[in-house]
């Protein structure tokens, strides 16, 4: 991969454009909301139903509506513009979140009745990482700056959920667990009306057919699809695999974290120093390359002797993390249609957690059935896998020879 350091600073330069610190800074207090909300739930339902299993279908609901719907709340975005599309969304998920923690708050709460105000609540949850996205490509139109633009977002975003749950880990010390999903709710009200509020947001615009829409927002995403749900299914399975590995060679469990840590450490170097570097080659030929770099060093890290070992190979995995997502989500805004530009960003969200969602759930069944080193080579698979459908995307469409 040829590239040579930018000649200005790159962060910096981000966040001298006009309104972007007010914008970034209303965008990422709403979506810290999306950090803390998951442990929120789950403690709180846990502790109000005394059931693990009901809280884990009650996650799954509020997550699968989440995710899956993504999409068509980012196709309201697109159709009326941030500024009328979501206030209401934040409102109404807010109100829904608000309900779900009165339901949580002390044990008895019947069980259907939290399942559907949490999957009501999904349902309505805004899309502001594809909105801010989305802005950033009309804040910073220069290829260059958008990137370190998508860079900046992509690690800030990392750190967000990293922080959201030791957010709630401290408030619970001394309020219920409830109080966390009061927390979720105050964030993404509050941070999103001060998002809409920046002058940096457009105000209505005439949106295009919608038939002309859906297709703007799908064309030309195979590539990044590919890469986005192959790394979603390598990095569940890794969180899974890490505690395998840790059992399997007598480690103690409280060690893992520290094997996690490393890979979103080094996912936060990798897309800072992605976002510093000037790229000659193309976006689709990187986004190929970083998905072979994952899937390769996820793939021998099963050989690893010891945990150590398999912590310093998880932040070289990490590495290539945020600049493949960067990478696949600014093919998608490329391959966009103007007016379609949020949708876009949100299939690439969706890919990534619908193959986290797929990856957790066929390596939980692979483990124990396989010898751990082969349950490594497969989850670094999928992501080779998606780096190959990019490959034979770009053969397709290089010009014939003559």
């Amino acid at each position: 991969m040829s590239a040579h350091a930018s000649s200005r600073p790159s962060y910096a330069a981000v966040l001298r454009l006009p309104h972007a610190r007010r914008t970034f800074a209303a965008a990422l207090t709403a979506r810290l909301s999306y950090g803390t909300v998951s442990l929120a739930v789950l403690l709180s339902v846990t502790r109000a139903t005394g059931s693990y299993a009901v809280s884990g279908a009650v996650l799954s609901l509020f997550g699968a509506a989440t995710v899956f719907l993504m999409p068509f709340r980012a196709a309201l975005i697109d159709s009326y513009g941030p500024r009328r599309a979501l206030p209401p969304m934040a409102a109404l998920y807010g109100t829904l979140l608000c309900l779900l923690a009165a339901l949580t708050w002390r044990p008895g709460a019947p069980a259907p009745a939290i399942a559907t105000a949490a999957a009501l609540a999904g349902a309505c949850a805004p899309p502001l990482g594809p909105t801010m996205r989305a802005l950033w490509a009309e804040l910073a139109p220069e290829p260059g700056m958008l990137a370190r633009a998508y860079s900046l977002d992509g690690v800030a975003e990392e750190l967000l959920y990293v922080s959201g749950p030791a957010l709630i880990g401290v408030l619970i010390d001394f309020a219920p667990a409830a109080a966390g999903i009061l927390l979720s709710a105050l964030l993404v009200t509050g941070g999103t009306w001060a998002f809409v509020t920046s002058p940096a947001i457009p105000g209505p615009r005439p949106a295009p057919a919608r038939q002309q829409q859906r297709l703007g927002a799908v064309r030309g995403l195979s590539a990044p699809l590919a890469v986005a749900t192959g790394a979603g299914l390598a990095l569940s399975a890794v969180d899974l695999l890490a505690m395998a590995f840790a059992a399997q060679h007598s480690y103690d469990p409280d060690l893992v974290p520290w094997v996690l840590g490393a890979l979103s450490a080094g996912s936060a170097v990798g897309g800072l120093v992605n976002g510093a570097v000037r790229w000659r080659a193309p976006a689709r030929a990187r986004l190929c390359r970083f998905a072979v770099g994952l899937g390769l060093v996820i793939a021998v890290a099963g050989l690893a002797p010891g945990l150590w070992t398999l912590t310093a190979a998880m932040a070289c995995a990490g590495a290539f993390i945020a600049p493949a997502l960067t990478t696949a989500y600014l093919l998608a805004d490329e391959s966009a249609a103007e007016g379609a530009r949020t949708q876009a960003g949100a299939w690439i969200n969706t890919a990534v957690n619908a193959g986290s969602s797929g990856g957790a759930m066929v390596t939980g069944l692979l483990i124990g059935r396989l010898p751990l080193e082969v349950c490594f080579a497969l989850a670094g698979g999928t992501a080779l896998v998606g780096a190959v459908g990019t490959l034979g995307r770009r053969l397709r469409d290089a010009p014939a020879a003559p």
